[in-house]
C-alpha cells in the first residue's frame, strides 16, 4: 500500500515538475517574443508565440500578442479570430477592455465599422477612462457615417444611370416606332400612288380601245361594196 502511495506521489510530482517546466518554456517563448514584436520584427514575435501556443494552445497570454503580431503584419482575419476567441474566456476587466479594444482595431481595419463600434464599446463597458478606445469610437462612428453617405451616393449614382439608361431606351424605341409609321405611311404613299397609275393606265386603255373602235367603225362607213354585174 505504501508502495502505491509513494508511486502516486512520484507521479504528481513529476507532473508538476514537468508542468512547471512548461510553462517556464512558454513564458520564456513569450518573452522572447515580445522583444522581438518591440523591435519592430513581427513575423519573429509570431513564430515564438506560435511555439508557446504549442505548449499550452489555452495560453491567454499567448493568443493576446500572437493577435498583435499577426494584426501588424496586415493578417487582420486571424487577429480577429483571436481576440474573439479571447472574448469569451474568464478575463479580469483590464484585460478584456484591451481584448476588445484590439478586437474592435481589427475590425476597423477591414471596414467592418458597425462590429468595430460594438467592440469599442464593449472595452468602455470594462474600462469607462480609457481615451484610446473612446477616440476610436468616435473615430468609427464617422467612418461608418461616410461609408453610409457613400454607399447612399452610389445607390443613387446608380438610379440615375439606370434612369437615363431607360431614357435613352425609351428615345429609341420613340425613333424606331416613328420610323416604322413613317416607312408604313410610305408603303401607303406607293400604294396609294401604284392604284392610281393602275386606274389611269386602265383608263387609257379604255379610251385607246374606244378610239380604235371609232376608227374601225369610221373605216367600215367608208367602205363600198363592187357589185359584179352578171355577164350574161
Amino acid at each position: 500500500m505504501k508502495m502505491v502511495l509513494q508511486y502516486c506521489l512520484l507521479m504528481v510530482l513529476f507532473l508538476f515538475l514537468a508542468f512547471q517546466g512548461a510553462g517556464q518554456k512558454e513564458n520564456k517563448l513569450i518573452r522572447q517574443g515580445n522583444k522581438l514584436y518591440e523591435q519592430g520584427k513581427y513575423k519573429d514575435a509570431e513564430m515564438d508565440y506560435r511555439k508557446a501556443l504549442e505548449i499550452n494552445k489555452e495560453s491567454n497570454k499567448g493568443k493576446f500578442n500572437l493577435g498583435t503580431a499577426v494584426y501588424q503584419e496586415k493578417n487582420y482575419n486571424e487577429a480577429a479570430k483571436l481576440y474573439e476567441e479571447l472574448s469569451g474566456k474568464e478575463l479580469d476587466k483590464q484585460t478584456r477592455s484591451k481584448v476588445y479594444h484590439n478586437f474592435g482595431n481589427t475590425l476597423l481595419e477591414s471596414k467592418q465599422y458597425e462590429q468595430s463600434i460594438a467592440a469599442y464599446k464593449n472595452a468602455l463597458l470594462n474600462n469607462p477612462s480609457d481615451k484610446d478606445t473612446k477616440y476610436n469610437l468616435e473615430y468609427a462612428k464617422a467612418m461608418l457615417k461616410k461609408q453610409q453617405q457613400q454607399q447612399q451616393q452610389n445607390q443613387q449614382n446608380q438610379q440615375d444611370k439606370k434612369d437615363q439608361q431607360d431614357k435613352k431606351d425609351q428615345q429609341d424605341q420613340d425613333k424606331e416606332q416613328q420610323k416604322n409609321e413613317q416607312n408604313k405611311n410610305q408603303q401607303d404613299q406607293n400604294k396609294k400612288i401604284s392604284k392610281e397609275d393602275a386606274e389611269r393606265m386602265l383608263e387609257a386603255m379604255k379610251n385607246d380601245e374606244k378610239k380604235t373602235m371609232a376608227k374601225v367603225k369610221k373605216a367600215q362607213a367608208k367602205v363600198q361594196p363592187v357589185v359584179v354585174e352578171k355577164d350574161w
